[in-house]
């Protein structure tokens, strides 16, 4: 048996970890492999799941959760462990650095205590990237290496380049905006070029303070689509000039991919996992300055250089699907119940 704690669904209503685990849930639902999903949700009603009533400050509370009569897997969707390990092999995936790397003060203590206690309480840790491993093992450098299993994210079929384009005078910015996503470069970026405008995906609605940079450097050229389904944005990739995706820093970027396989031009920074995700089929930039940014959208313009990007990135999201992720996070859980899975 599977226990797989769906706490993130407290957390977020779309974005990367959500992703991931739905896909494992369709597949291993798909396979006939028995799992139980501890849902927070009281609507939830999904077959083969837990109904937890949240406790107060549920998020930071070790998972509550009857001990099996024989050894199973426990794989929360957010670093946390059972209250009790008896007949469980722990299971933690890493997804990034983050508030290692960019957040200070009382926040960043929670959090990292938190992670580190699941990581170090593991039998076995699945990293997103080699870059994640990496910063793992920088972090954390008594964790035993070979716990460590590398397992890429994946992209949905549901990503592929339209027969016809619209391609619109925009460009396509996906996910959060905040501090190292680098939003407001690429606003001046803009503000340096004529009419192109920007479309926002996610991330949440624009704060006081967005609104303002945008009206100031790029007024009437910007817009938010809330949160689309994923042939919106599909269709958004296919018709957008360009993904620009100037984070500095990532876990894995499953936007990259995405764009990719929708055989949309990426520009980025080549930074933490995204060489590693994007490989030579990207343009990357240093350090994703305005006028790097600038000079990317204007080499973009060169017909032939865009088409062999788009060619490039099709053939580099090949390498990644949600497919393999599952066979991979598979093996895994049959590495630590040979017999049972």
């Amino acid at each position: 048996m599977i226990f797989i704690d769906n706490i993130v669904a407290t957390l977020q209503r779309t974005g990367g970890i959500s992703i991931l685990f739905r896909e494992l849930e369709q597949r291993l639902t798909r396979d006939k492999i028995a799992f139980t999903k501890i849902s927070y949700d009281q609507t939830e009603t999904s077959p083969g799941h837990i109904q937890t009533r949240p406790r107060p400050l549920e998020r930071y509370r070790p998972c509550k959760l009857k001990h099996p009569k024989h050894t199973s897997i426990f794989h929360s969707t957010y670093y946390r462990i059972p209250a009790q390990k008896d007949n469980l092999r722990i299971i933690t995936t890493v997804h990034d650095f983050t508030y290692e790397k960019f957040v200070g003060g009382l926040r960043k203590l929670v959090h990292s205590t938190q992670k580190n206690h699941a990581i170090k309480n593991s039998d076995a840790i699945i990293c997103v990237s080699h870059n994640t491993r990496n910063d793992l093992l920088d972090l954390l450098p008594d964790i035993t290496p070979e716990k460590i299993f590398v397992v890429h994210n994946g992209v949905s079929s549901g990503f592929y380049p339209a027969k016809e384009r619209a391609l619109k005078n925009q460009v396509l910015f996906v996910g959060q905006r905040g501090r190292y996503k680098n939003f407001l470069s690429v606003v001046k970026a803009l503000s340096m070029l004529n009419e192109i405008s920007i479309s926002c995906v996610g991330g949440g609605p624009f704060t006081k303070e967005e609104f303002e940079i945008l009206e100031k450097n790029i007024p009437g050229r910007y817009k938010h689509l809330g949160y689309i389904d994923e042939c919106e944005l599909n269709s958004q990739y296919n018709n957008s000039i360009a993904l620009i995706y100037p984070s500095l820093y990532e876990g894995f970027g499953i936007p990259v991919i995405e764009a990719m396989r929708a055989g949309c031009p990426v520009i980025a920074v080549n930074s933490s996992s995204i060489p590693e995700v994007a490989g030579d089929a990207a343009l990357l930039m240093e350090r994703g300055t305005p006028d790097e940014i600038k000079s990317a959208l204007e080499k973009l313009e060169q017909s032939e250089y865009r088409e062999k990007l788009i060619s490039l990135g099709i053939s580099q999201a090949e390498k990644f699907s949600w497919e393999r992720t599952y066979q991979e996070t598979l093996s895994v859980y049959r590495q630590l119940l040979p017999n049972s899975i």
